[in-house]
C-alpha cells in the first residue's frame, strides 16, 4: 500500500530526528501523538477513522527506521503509544479502538518487511503503556490489544499460536511498566487472544498454549509466580472458550493438570477440576454459572 499523506510526514519528521536520537522510543512517541491529534481532530466518528490513519502512521515510522537504521521495535512501541495517547486527545480509547490499533500495526510490517513477531510483542506492550491515566481496565484494554494482534496475524499469515505468546508478553510488560496489575493483564490477554481465534477460526488450544507460555515467560521479570501467571492465563481463556462454544470449552479444558514450560496448569476456582461428577460441572471439570 503507497504510504498516504500522514505517513509521509511521518516519516519525513522521524528520519531527521531519530537517527542518533538517545530516546527513539519518546521520540516516535511525541511524532506519532501529534500526527493522530492532527489527522482526527474535528472527525466525528474518531474510532471509524482510527485504522486507515494508524495503519499509515505506522507504516511512515517503520519506512523511517528502515532508512535510518533505527530498532523497528522501539519505533513501533513508541509509535502506538503515541497514537493512543493521541486518541485520547481528541475521543475515547475503548477495546476496540486498541484492537484497530495493534491490528493496523501488524499489517504495516506486511508492508515494509519486517518481523511480525517484533512487532506484535511491541505494539501490545506500547498500546498498553498507552493506556495510563485513560478511562479503560488493563483487563479489557489487554482483551482489546490481544484480539487485535491475532486478527492482524492472520492478515499477514503469522502463526498464531506464536502471536499469542508474543502479544502475552507484550501486554504483561506494558502493564508492568504503567504500575498495573500484571495478573489481570495476563487473564484479559487471554480471554482476548482466545476470542479473536475462535472469530477468524484458528487453532484454540495452541492460542491457549501459547498465552500460557507466553505469561510463564514473562512472570519472573513483573515479580509473579509462574504458576500464578499460568493460572491466570488458562483461567481468562476458560471465560473466552465459555463465551464460544461447548467444544472451545472442552479444548481449553484439555490444558488444565498439564505441565507447560515446567509449570504445572492449574485454573481459578470455578474452573479447577473436581473429584467425580456433581452440579454445574461436565466430566468432572467444574464450570462457573453462564451469567458469571
Amino acid at each position: 500500500m503507497a504510504l498516504g499523506e500522514i505517513g509521509s510526514k511521518v516519516k519525513g519528521s522521524l528520519v531527521g530526528t531519530i537517527k542518533g536520537a538517545g530516546d527513539v522510543v519518546g521520540t516516535a512517541v511525541t511524532t506519532a501523538r501529534g500526527a493522530v491529534v492532527t489527522a482526527l481532530k474535528g472527525v466525528g466518528d474518531v474510532a471509524k477513522e482510527v485504522t486507515s490513519v494508524t495503519a499509515d502512521v505506522v507504516q511512515g515510522a517503520l519506512e523511517a527506521a528502515q532508512q535510518v537504521g533505527a530498532s523497528a521495535g522501539n519505533v513501533v512501541k513508541g509509535t502506538v503509544i503515541g497514537i493512543v495517547r493521541g486518541v485520547g486527545e481528541v475521543g475515547t480509547v475503548t477495546a476496540g479502538v486498541l484492537s484497530d490499533t495493534v491490528r493496523a500495526a501488524i499489517q504495516g510490517t506486511r508492508e515494509v518487511g519486517t518481523d511480525a513477531g517484533s512487532t506484535v510483542m511491541n505494539a501490545a506492550e506500547g498500546a498498553i503503556r498507552g493506556t495510563r491515566d485513560l478511562a479503560i481496565s488493563v483487563a479489557d484494554a489487554a482483551a482489546g490489544v490481544a484480539t487485535g494482534a491475532i486478527r492482524g496475524a492472520r492478515d499477514v499469515g503469522s502463526d498464531l499460536a506464536s502471536t499469542a505468546k508474543n502479544a502475552m508478553q507484550g501486554t504483561v510488560r506494558g502493564a508492568n511498566e504503567i504500575g498495573e496489575d500484571t495478573l489481570q493483564a495476563v487473564e484479559g490477554t487471554a480471554r482476548g487472544l482466545v476470542r479473536g481465534t475462535a472469530q477468524v477460526g484458528g487453532d484454540v488450544v495452541a492460542v491457549a498454549r501459547g498465552a500460557i507460555s507466553g505469561a510463564i515467560a514473562t512472570a519472573k521479570e513483573v515479580g509473579v509466580s509462574g504458576s500464578d501467571a499460568a493460572s491466570a492465563a488458562v483461567t481468562g481463556a476458560l471465560h473466552a472458550a465459555r463465551d464460544v462454544s461447548e467444544s472451545a470449552v472442552e479444548s481449553v479444558t484439555s490444558l488444565l493438570d498439564t505441565t507447560i514450560d515446567g509449570v504445572k496448569v492449574v485454573a481459578k476456582a470455578p474452573f479447577r477440576k473436581e473429584e467425580g461428577k456433581g452440579s454445574g460441572s461436565e466430566g468432572g471439570k467444574t464450570l462457573p454459572p453462564a451469567g458469571d
